[in-house]
This record gives C-alpha cells, structure tokens and sequence, in this order.
C-alpha cells in the first residue's frame, strides 16, 4: 500500500501533467501545481528538491508510461499493427475532442518549449517517444519486418501521430487524427504484406 508521501508525490506529477496540457510547461508555475494537487508547499522541494524541472521529469515519464499502456492495450485488442494504430489514434482522437482541444500529448509541449533550455526535460522527452517506438516496432516485427525496418516504421508513425494531434488542436477537427489513422493503418498493412512475400 502506499505511503502518504508516495501519494502526494504522485499527485504532484499528476497535476503538473493535467497543467502542462492545458497551460504549458513554461506556464505553469510550482504554486498553480501544489493548489490543483491540494499539496502543502513543502512537499514540494521535499519530494523535488530540485523543484520545477524535477516535476516535469516526473510528469513526462507519467504521460509515457499512460501511453505506452494505451499502445499495448489497443494491441491485446486489435491482434496487429494496423488495428492497433488504428485504436491508439482513435483513443487519442477521442480525447482531444472531448477536452474541447485543450488537451495534446505533453511531451511535445515539453519539448517544443524545454527542448533547447534543458538537458534533463528534453531526454526525458526523448525517453518517452522512444518507450512508444519500441512496442510499435515489436508490433510490427512480429508481422514480419526486419529489426531496422520495423524501428524506422515505428517511428515514423509516433512521429505521425504527435504531429496530428497538434493539427487537429488548431484546427478543432479531429479530421487530422482521422486522416492519419488512415494512412497509417494502410502504410502498415502495406509494409506487412511486403514482409510476409519475401519470407
């Protein structure tokens, strides 16, 4: 079971996470996150002594593992790379819309701002794209495609996605997200059968 401490740290991440999609990292203040957390202020600098920046790490790592758990889901569901893609873009879809397209992934807002401020953020950023390329890629290889290809594809796709996440919050449509989940789910098959012919 866990501690008070435990919670209050990962309620801090928490909010710092909700705060970010809505408001940036660079405008969300240390205050904004221990009043939506309800955290007394020196829970703060005792659970991150290194404060801010060490609850946007924290931050990242919680929306990387929220959706790496949505990629394995939507493949436990699916049963392959293509209606996989398909569900993950779908959820995510979803999402936007139904947050009135306040809320995008927050570790592109976290590296679109931090990415040349701090070391520290932008690898956890890129810790978080690389946790959603390695079951994408496993997805795909057990359909048949090589090691490299698999991983070059993978990224291509979370590369995809990230971006029609952004085109569909400015432009209010999840048209963006549909239209890639599209492409993608036919790039996907497309690669598979390719891989499946030369075995």
């Amino acid at each position: 079971m866990a501690s008070k401490g435990d919670l209050t740290k990962a309620r801090l991440a928490e909010s710092m996470l909700e705060l970010i999609q809505t408001s940036g990292y660079s405008g969300t203040g240390l205050n904004a996150v221990m009043e939506h957390a309800a955290a007394p202020r020196g829970s703060v600098y005792f659970h991150y002594p290194d404060g801010k920046e060490g609850i946007g790490v924290a931050a990242v790592e919680l929306a990387a593992k929220q959706f790496e758990g949505l990629i394995r889901e939507a493949a436990e569901t699916a049963g392959g790379a293509a209606g996989a893609a398909r569900i993950t873009i779908e959820t995510l879809a979803g999402i936007v819309h139904e947050s009135g397209y306040r809320l995008g992934c927050p570790v592109s807002v976290v590296t679109l701002e931090m990415g040349t401020e701090s070391d520290r953020l932008r690898e956890a950023c890129a810790s978080a794209f690389e946790s959603w390329i390695a079951p994408t890629a496993g997805l795909l290889e057990a359909e048949g495609l090589n090691a490299d290809d698999a991983q070059s594809l993978a990224t291509v796709v979370i590369s995809m996605i990230e971006g029609s996440i952004i085109v569909s919050r400015a432009m209010r449509s999840t048209a963006p997200l549909s239209s890639t989940a599209d492409v993608v789910a036919d790039l996907i098959a497309q690669r598979s059968a390719a891989a499946g012919a030369t075995r």
